[in-house]
């Protein structure tokens, strides 16, 4: 496989985030940022654009941002209002507006379900245990 080399320049945060991670995993910088690089790109790939850019940035917050983005839940008002409009539809079918309404609720209901397993993630990645976070995901 061809190599190109590049010249990236990185903010001092960002640099020192990659060269801990680096050192935590006893590899070079160049090693952890193609690993990033290589893992990152498939994922927005594959993902529709708005949850690619709901992702895009997890891993470069601190490990308590990253906490509480795992830990995140839709409010128990929204998540009642997806389930009314779920048994609704099954029942009877639902209205244009309803079907509208659904789907924006199942737009958040994945991104948030999203944002907390790539949290979890990131934080497993980091060396923490996040088996509790992984038995509350759904």
């Amino acid at each position: 496989m061809a190599m190109h080399p590049i010249l990236v320049q990185l903010p001092d945060p960002l640099y020192r985030h990659v060269e801990q991670r680096a050192a935590a995993t006893q590899r070079s910088i160049e090693e952890t940022l193609t690993e990033f690089i290589a893992t990152a790109i498939p994922q927005v790939l594959e993902l529709p654009e708005a949850l690619a850019e709901a992702i895009a940035h997890l891993d470069l917050l601190d490990d308590q941002s990253l906490w509480r983005a795992a830990r995140k839940r839709l409010s128990s008002r929204l998540v009642a209002q997806l389930e009314q409009l779920h048994q609704k539809q099954q029942r009877e079918g639902l209205n244009a507006f309803e079907s509208q309404e659904r789907q924006q609720l199942m737009h958040q209901y994945e991104q948030t379900m999203l944002i907390r397993a790539e949290a979890a993630r990131i934080l497993a990645e980091r060396g923490h245990d996040v088996q509790n976070l992984l038995s509350k995901i759904a």
